[in-house]
This record gives C-alpha cells, structure tokens and sequence, in this order.
C-alpha cells in the first residue's frame, strides 16, 4: 500500500512513522509513506496557503489551489486505480475497525490534513473522496488523526504483523472487544493465571476466549451486542455469563 500525507507539518510523521511495527512495514515494502505540504504547491514568494474567510469572522481558512495540486501530484505518484482520498474532518463518517479493514482494501491512501479555522469547503465537495473523524472532539489539526488512522489501517495489511492472524483477534475485528491475554509468570504477587489456559486443551481455551470476549464485551461495550449476529453457542456462553453475574 501507498499512503501520502497532506500536511503542513511534515516533521510531525517522523516520530511515529519511524519506530516499531510500521517502520518495518516500509523497510520490507509492504508500505510505503509520503508526506507533500501544500506549500510546495503556491506560487507566491511567501507560499502562502490560507485567507480570511469569505462573509467574515476569525481566524484563517487553507485554500483549496495548493491542496489540489499536492493530492493531484500524489495521485499521479501512486498511479493506482484502488485509491481513496480522506479529509480528516471532526464532521466527517466516524472512523471504526469496520472503516479500517475498508481502507486496508486500497492499494492508495491519500490523507488530506486541514490547520487553522478549516479548509475550503470546495476540498471535501470536489476532491476528497469522504471526510473522516475519530471522534467528537476537535484537534488543533488533522495529523494526529491521519497517524491514528493510518496506524489501524496498516495492521490489517498481510505481513505488517509478526503472527499471520494478530490483527484478526484485536478488539472490534469481529464485533467483540478482545479477551483477556496473559504470560510468564504463573503466579504474580498471589493472582494467577486461568487454569484453563494451561490445560494444552485447546477446544477448551478456544471457548473459554470465546466467553472472556463476549463477558469483556458485555460488561465494558454492552452498545457493541445490540446488532452482534450471536451464534446458538454465543447464546449459551452468554446465559453462563450472565448466571454467574448474578451469583456474585
């Protein structure tokens, strides 16, 4: 995969991008990161990239001229038909494990980053392709939910993650938070390990995960059950789950 970053502040990806998980993503080319700022993309002496606001009131608007120009640079860069451009906007489609195994069918990502007051309407009318949000809250500007998303796109990818299948048992990847992991040491300062995942039973462990995700899932995300497809086996583990709640 291909991801371009429109940003204003390039400096802000090093950190993140150059540490773990995905900086061995982009040296085994499984990824591939770009960072353009828009200022690259003016054409007066001072590359300006915002304007007061037409109608009025505070603050500065980015302009849609240098914006187009560095998505349009990057998508000829790409040059993949399978691409998608994302506006990081605290008023867009919020972003969730559904969107980021959605986003890792792409073969080209292109984030758009907006500062100050916003960005010209006519970038999210014709150019970006749907407008995305983490959350009802606003940042000082759309990089750090670039980094946040990219991150959770990037572990759905094949070969991003040392286990084949470690994205796939993350909290959410089916519906369900995930259950709870342990290792080394048995016994810690007298709380121990469940006696089922050291039986070597793996039926046995397999339903008792089942259970601790649909009990974590129950007791912490209860709004997550509302439209969950539960399975016959599902139903029973739940009738459990909730018996022993009210034997407590």
């Amino acid at each position: 995969m291909r991801i371009d970053i429109i940003s204003l502040f390039p400096e802000m990806f090093a950190g993140p991008f150059n540490h773990s998980i995905l900086k061995r993503a982009q040296d085994a080319g499984i990824l591939v990161i770009a960072v353009t700022n828009p200022r690259d993309f003016t054409f007066d002496k001072h590359h300006i990239v915002d304007d007061t606001p037409f109608g009025g009131g505070s603050g500065m608007i980015m302009k849609a001229e240098p914006i187009f120009l560095a998505v349009e640079h990057c998508l000829e860069a790409g040059a993949a038909q399978n691409r998608r451009i994302l506006l990081m906007c605290p008023g867009g489609v919020r972003f969730d494990q559904k969107k980021a195994k959605e986003l890792a069918g792409y073969d080209h990502l292109v984030f758009i980053c907006g500062h100050y007051e916003g960005i010209d309407d006519r970038v999210r009318l014709h150019l970006a392709d749907e407008a995305v949000s983490i959350g009802d809250f606003v940042l000082t500007g759309g990089e750090l939910p670039a980094m946040v998303i990219i991150d959770a796109v990037a572990r759905m990818l094949p070969g991003v993650l040392g286990a084949s299948d470690g994205a796939h048992c993350d909290s959410f990847y089916h519906g369900l938070l995930e259950y709870p992991q342990y290792t080394r040491p048995r016994e810690f300062r007298g709380h121990t390990v469940p006696e089922v995942l050291l039986s070597g039973d793996h039926a046995k462990i397999a339903r008792w995960r089942r259970k601790e995700a649909l009990r974590n899932t129950l007791e912490r995300r209860p709004d997550l059950l509302a439209h969950y497809p539960l399975t016959k086996e599902d139903q029973k583990l739940m009738a459990e789950i909730i018996n022993e709640s009210q034997g407590e």
